[in-house]
């Protein structure tokens, strides 16, 4: 299933916008929220890993694994997403 980037985006903001501002959450959650079926939720990811290194390169998103920050096109293995710099607020 396609999900518009913008649906994306916006789910990404508002999941983190609902936690703490040092939580962090897991790109899984993103697809989960978008589409509870486990083989839906999963064609997601690599379409909410796209849309969240935009947010990255834009300051809205910070990538993170065990947490330090981490280069999303890089790390191997799980990854979580924090607000960064440019977070809005």
């Amino acid at each position: 299933m396609a999900v518009p980037s913008q649906a994306i985006g916006d789910t990404l903001l508002r999941l983190l916008a609902q936690r703490d501002p040092h939580a962090s959450l897991c790109p899984s959650e993103v697809a989960r929220a978008l589409d509870g079926d486990e083989d839906g939720w999963r064609a997601l990811m690599p379409q909410v890993r796209e849309v969240a290194a935009l947010m990255i390169a834009d300051g809205r998103l910070q990538a993170c694994q065990r947490g330090r920050p981490a280069d999303i096109h890089s790390a191997v293995g799980p990854i979580r997403l924090r607000r960064g710099p440019r977070f809005p607020e």
